[in-house]
């Protein structure tokens, strides 16, 4: 480490004597004539550009000197600074995937069903058309209902005409008009009759199970498909009472989900909005807490456990690297190096992990000291070290 820490010093000497070299060849006459006439500058503005670079120059200079300077005093070891920062803390619950919208769709008519285009565990989008009933009935009472209807409104338009001549009473072409609104009202009904004879999506989504075979006689109100759509989940949780007041306070969650759960390697996604009951459980003493998540396809599916981390605070923890830390059996510590320059491994009480990339420091540490961010690369330091002080010591 010391050799490299030499090695880096002696590159940057030989980077400052290139620098002056450079400046010794700006400050030569025969060159600055040469330059301004490839630049087609006066002396005067040559010098004022010259000027700004050898400002320029002096500042990459002194850059390389302190660079070259740190690199001496840390023998190349690639330190971190030890700072307290903002964490939340949070309180992890199970919970389970289920599907916002999930409905059962039922006959809105009678009619033999004559085909079935969709089957369990089948994708299918808004709109499409799931199963055709025989409409024979359906089609002819509204074929009945138009004729009615087209009857009505000629019958009202000719007692218009007669009532504007004054040779009809009102009352007739009152009569008259509330016909056209019956006949146009039972049009209607038939119309709708007749449609519902062919069964569409009412979202899009998955078909979770079938009903009714081809060739089955369905009723009003009888059972066709359920399904349940993935673009909108919720997690479902229950809360326990010591937390109620702070979730409703603060209302931040994120779900946790993933094939790594259980060790550390999984996803999370903030919480779009929370539904909390008013009211607990009387016998488990849990309040009922939907959470829901954005909409899209995330990976997640009904059914699926999952969990949810709720925040309850916001505090500031010492922080290191989870990378900087070294265990020995039972004892877990860091390289920490001083104001001057010397390496020594100190032992440090550990709290939880905040990430998977930090943890949090009890005790051992104080803000702003300086470890190690790799151990092995501080073990050969410290061996070198301390081989370099038994050295001195002999001599």
């Amino acid at each position: 480490m010391f050799e490299n820490g030499l090695k880096s010093v002696f590159i940057a000497l030989i980077k400052a004597v290139f620098v002056l070299s450079l400046v010794a060849a700006m400050l030569c006459p025969a060159f600055l004539k040469r330059i301004s006439f490839m630049l087609r500058l006066s002396p005067a503005g040559f010098f004022a550009h010259a000027r700004f670079g050898r400002l320029m120059i002096y500042l990459v200079l002194a850059g390389v000197m302190a660079s070259a300077r740190v690199q001496a005093e840390t023998g190349g070891l690639k330190l971190v600074r030890v700072e307290y920062q903002q964490v939340v803390e949070e309180r992890t619950l199970n919970a389970v995937i289920e599907a916002v919208n999930k409905a059962t769709v039922s006959a809105q008519t009678s009619g033999r069903v004559t085909k079935i285009y969709f089957d369990v565990d089948d994708v299918v989008h808004k709109g499409d058309v799931l199963l055709r009933m025989r409409d024979r009935k359906q089609r002819a009472r509204f074929n009945a209902a138009k004729a009615r209807h087209v009857e009505a409104e000629v019958e009202y338009r000719r007692m218009k005409e007669i009532y504007a001549k004054k040779l009809v009473a009102r009352a007739r072409l009152d009569k008259a008009e509330a016909r056209l609104k019956s006949a146009k009202a039972g049009m209607e009904q038939a119309q709708e009759s007749l449609e519902n004879t062919i069964v569409r999506a009412p979202y899009s989504g998955i078909v979770v199970k079938r009903y009714v075979e081809v060739g089955e006689t369905a009723r009003v109100g009888e059972r066709l498909f359920t399904g349940l759509s993935l673009e909108s989940l919720r997690a479902s949780v229950n809360l326990p009472q010591d937390l109620i007041n702070v979730v409703r306070k603060l209302k931040r969650a994120r779900v946790i989900w993933g094939s790594g759960l259980e060790q550390g390697r999984s996803q999370s996604m903030m919480a779009k909005s929370m539904t909390i009951s008013p009211y607990a459980d009387p016998v488990s003493h849990t309040f009922l807490l939907r959470v829901n998540l954005p909409p899209g396809q995330h990976g997640m599916y009904p059914g699926m456990a999952v969990k949810v981390a709720f925040v309850t605070r916001e505090v500031k923890k010492l922080l290191v690297p989870i990378t900087a830390v070294v265990h020995r059996s039972e004892v877990s510590a860091v390289y920490v190096m001083d104001k001057n320059g010397t390496l020594s491994m100190r032992q440090v009480r550990l709290g939880s992990r905040v990430n998977a990339k930090q943890v949090e420091i009890l005790a051992g540490l104080q803000a702003g000291e300086r470890i190690a961010r790799d151990p092995l690369a501080a073990t050969v330091r410290l061996k070198e070290q301390d081989a370099k002080l038994v050295s001195d010591a002999a001599s």
